[in-house]
């Protein structure tokens, strides 16, 4: 902490080179008060305390050793003594030291007396020019006004301990939960004698019971080392960890891991029960800076997180950033979240809902309660993010609070606290999420993918579409052992699903997403055809307007798979029939069915692709068929 000692301290240096430069000529009193800051730079407070009072006592206009006994008072955490003595100094000499006011101000906030810090603030204001210091007191007034307001009006809270099964006598943080709320993960801090630190962070993972209790956390296996790892996020499914590691005295990350920065951003696959060997995200994602708190968005490609600059005071700096995943899976140039998110102050603890537009993170830089509060913003029409909300007390207190995540439906929001009654030092609590702070409704989809002609599991690539934007909403990979595949998806949306993998047919499916009335997610089967002769597409993702073949944009990715098919499949020819259903004329509906396959069939020739690999035709179907396009395969 840089405060009054260290100020203090730095004047007494220079002075002593000065005689007579005291507030006291008593050589005695500055005797005492000098032998007073030495104890207390050795940290032995009652020393410090006994010298300073004595040095006090001596002269009543003596105000070095009450400054001096604030900032002791204040490090200690016996805030009525420390105001007592600020106090008491700033009546002797209001001038003498205008910082006092500054850190008086902020003692008076955490106490809840706002009117006198607000006071002081301003008295600061009027004397000092410091630019960073002048900030922080416009800020100071700025979270008295919001602060003596907001008391008034409590928000709904009642937090509950997860319980011995998650939390111990050593500090939880940083959750992170998949999309169906089953498996936890978290970061604990262990006490280290090897460390430099005396200590270092590991990840646990907890699952729910068929109770719906959470079972034993236990470490992460494969990801987990005798070096630093935690602020992980997983992928909606689970199958993807991102995480912080940190350098040791050999600069290295645990287990060889080679880094950039002092901290660095990792990746890991589970494939089955096992995770593969953590790499590096690399560059532009990490640098020479501080990377950390990653919170990757439901559609496995967007992630935020802060990056730091290591000072020798600390971290200061402290941003959200954003960087997408591109087409040739490299990460874009990260972008700092603009003034709405990010302050000259400190954010971090960032986390982007499943629903990809709520976005919750801490930060001692908007009107707060004082410390790190917590803030909700939501991301506007424009893709710009808007005002950043406090989610109000008692959520936000005094205190630094952080680490909040919302579940995938909104309703339960887990956080960190060392609040009185835990397992001890800081604990994972749930609560329930007053209406007003909830992200928009969201829910999940398992699948499984198979060959379709012997069964087993296959892994693919799994996108869905929003039908209504044609843009990407989520994409997984299906685990090589179990075909298995979990997306988190906004309720009340069309989408469209393509799976794909290599040697195979893609697969095509669209549906609506809805919260089922039992609350389980919806599930889908994904047979992939071998490509072979003979077998055949369905597309159900091409759209033509009411009555015509032209094709609609929505079509596109659909037709940009076909196309990419035929393009690595060179040998491949096929024929596309076009569907109608038989209300009306039939001559009328026959020819429609022609010029939809006929569209088609365009399309792919005007890409490239050799019109005799391409033949259509067109067919009537009964109106209980729903009307589609598809290709059969021939080499």
């Amino acid at each position: 902490m840089v405060g009054v000692l260290t100020t203090i301290s730095g004047q007494l240096s220079t002075v002593q080179a000065q005689p007579g430069s005291y507030t006291t000529k008593e050589t005695k009193a500055i005797k005492l008060y000098q032998d007073g800051l030495e104890h207390m730079h050795a940290r032995k407070w009652d020393a410090a305390e006994a010298d300073l009072k004595k040095a006090a006592a001596f002269d009543d206009r003596f105000v070095e050793p009450r400054f001096a006994l604030a900032e002791l008072n204040d490090l200690r955490g016996n805030d009525a003594e420390a105001m007592k003595y600020y106090r008491e100094a700033l009546v002797i000499s209001p001038r003498y030291f205008p910082n006092a006011y500054l850190h008086l101000a902020d003692i008076e906030f955490r106490n809840q007396d706002f009117t006198a810090a607000e006071q002081h603030y301003k008295a600061y204001l009027e004397l000092e020019e410091e630019p960073v210091r002048r900030r922080r007191a416009r800020l100071g007034v700025d979270n008295c006004a919001f602060a003596a307001e907001a008391i008034k009006h409590p928000v709904p809270f009642d937090p509950k301990n997860l319980g011995p099964a998650v939390n111990s006598a050593n500090a939880e943080y940083y959750p992170c939960i998949t999309a169906d709320d089953r498996t936890l993960l978290y970061t604990r801090d262990l006490p280290d004698a090897a460390s430099p630190w005396g200590h270092q962070e590991d990840f646990y993972v907890s699952t729910r019971d068929e109770k719906g209790e959470w079972t034993t956390g236990r470490p992460v296996g494969g990801v987990v080392t005798p070096a630093n790892e935690g602020a992980g996020t997983l992928s909606p499914d689970g199958r993807f960890i991102i995480f912080t590691a940190c350098a040791g005295m050999e600069g290295e990350y645990g287990a060889g891991r080679k880094g950039l920065g002092s901290c660095d951003l990792f990746i890991s696959r589970r494939i089955g029960n096992r995770w593969s060997p953590p790499e590096n995200l690399g560059p532009p994602v990490n640098s020479r800076n501080w990377e950390s708190q990653p919170s990757l968005a439901s559609d496995g490609r967007t992630l935020y997180y802060v990056r730091g600059t290591q000072a020798q005071d600390g971290l200061k700096d402290m941003d959200i950033y954003v960087t997408r995943l591109q087409e040739d899976g490299s990460f874009s140039a990260p972008e700092k979240l603009g003034s709405a998110i990010n302050t000259p102050f400190q954010e971090e603890s960032v986390q982007i809902h499943p629903d990809g537009r709520t976005l919750y993170f801490s930060s001692n830089g908007h009107p707060a309660f004082g410390g790190l509060d917590i803030y909700v913003s939501r991301m506007q029409d424009d893709g710009t993010w808007g005002p950043a909300l406090n989610l109000g007390y008692p959520i936000n207190t005094g205190g630094d609070e952080n680490s909040l995540l919302v579940s995938a439906d909104g309703r339960i929001a887990y956080f960190a606290s060392d609040r009185a009654g835990g397992q001890g030092d800081l604990d994972l609590y749930g609560f329930e999420l007053y209406p007003e702070a909830r992200p928009a409704a969201v829910s999940y989809i398992r699948g499984v993918v198979t060959d379709k002609s012997t069964g087993k599991p296959v892994e693919a690539d799994v996108e869905l579409y929003d039908l209504s934007t044609g843009k990407l909403a989520t994409a997984a990979y299906s685990d090589p052992s179990n075909g298995e595949f979990l997306v988190c998806l906004p309720t009340g949306r069309e989408y469209g699903l393509n799976a794909s993998s290599e040697g195979y047919l893609f697969f095509s499916q669209n549906y609506s997403v809805a919260v089922s009335a039992d609350g389980k997610p919806q599930t889908l089967e994904v047979p992939l055809s071998p490509i072979t002769s003979g077998e055949t597409i369905t597309l159900r993702n091409i759209f033509f307007n009411t009555a015509s073949s032209d094709l609609l944009p929505t079509s596109n990715t659909e037709l940009d798979k076909l196309l990419r098919l035929m393009k690595a499949n060179p040998t491949m020819r096929i024929e596309v029939g076009g569907h109608t259903d038989d209300v009306g004329a039939d001559a009328d509906n026959q020819k429609l069915s022609e010029d939809r396959a006929s569209a088609v069939a365009k399309f792919l020739t005007g890409y490239g692709i050799d019109a005799a690999r391409v033949s259509s035709k067109g067919t009537v179907k009964p109106v209980r068929w729903p009307v589609m396009e598809r290709t059969r395969v021939a080499h």
